[in-house]
């Protein structure tokens, strides 16, 4: 059983606050899983549902949401010794 936390990122392709978000969890090699809100739509409803909202990138960090893309790159630069590497 691992400690570190579960992230997920809620997201879609052609956003470009995501695809920076992106990129940072690309460069540090982490572990996330990946909840396409245009390709799955109960994806997006979900996300609706928890945060009342459809605003994304959203990152879930062990169930608990994080908006705004810088806010998200900080955290996760500032957290890497701590995260699950892909």
């Amino acid at each position: 059983m691992s400690n570190k936390p579960l992230l997920e990122l809620y997201y879609f392709d052609a956003c470009p606050y995501c695809q920076r978000v992106l990129k940072v969890i690309k460069e540090l090699s982490l572990k996330v899983v990946y909840k396409d809100i245009h390709s799955n739509l109960n994806e997006m409803e979900k996300l609706l549902a928890i945060t009342g909202t459809k605003m994304v990138p959203c990152l879930f960090i062990d169930g608990v949401p994080m908006h705004e893309s810088l806010d998200i790159m900080n955290w996760l630069k500032t957290n890497q010794a701590t995260l699950e590497k892909a």
